[in-house]
């Protein structure tokens, strides 16, 4: 589709974030928005709210978070030259998920993260701990 035809249809939150290739796949793209990992104009929204050209996206994915703004609308999965176009990513967001990915780095192995996965019989004991908390 053209640029001028793609701006006259409408395009779904979750498709148009698996088009831009935040997601792979448009059912992990529901995920973070139910999980409110995804704002849009600093609303939380639902996966069916339609985008629109200009609105502003607050997205979370692990450590960092992006704000952009949409500049084209598409619902199909193109290459990563083509996704980068739908959207611009504002300064502030670039300098502060650099900042913090400096920070992190620095911090090395100050981060604590356990060897490796729990058990099955550990996560049996941390769910039975967690429910004698409640």
């Amino acid at each position: 589709m053209t640029a001028s035809h793609e701006s006259q249809h409408k395009v779904r939150l979750d498709k148009w974030l698996w088009a831009a290739r935040f997601f792979k796949s448009r059912s992990l793209a529901k995920a973070a928005i139910d999980g409110g990992k995804v704002q849009m104009d600093g609303q939380r929204v639902k996966v069916s709210r339609e985008v629109t050209i200009g609105c502003t996206l607050k997205i979370r994915q692990g450590w960092d978070e992006k704000i952009v703004v949409v500049r084209e609308l598409s619902d199909q999965r193109r290459g990563a030259a083509d996704a980068q176009r739908l959207y611009e990513e504002t300064p502030q967001s670039i300098e502060k998920r650099e900042a913090e990915a400096k920070a992190r780095k620095a911090a090395g192995g100050m981060l604590d993260r356990p060897p490796q996965r729990p058990t099955k019989k550990q996560r049996r004991q941390i769910h039975s701990f967690k429910e004698a908390q409640e």
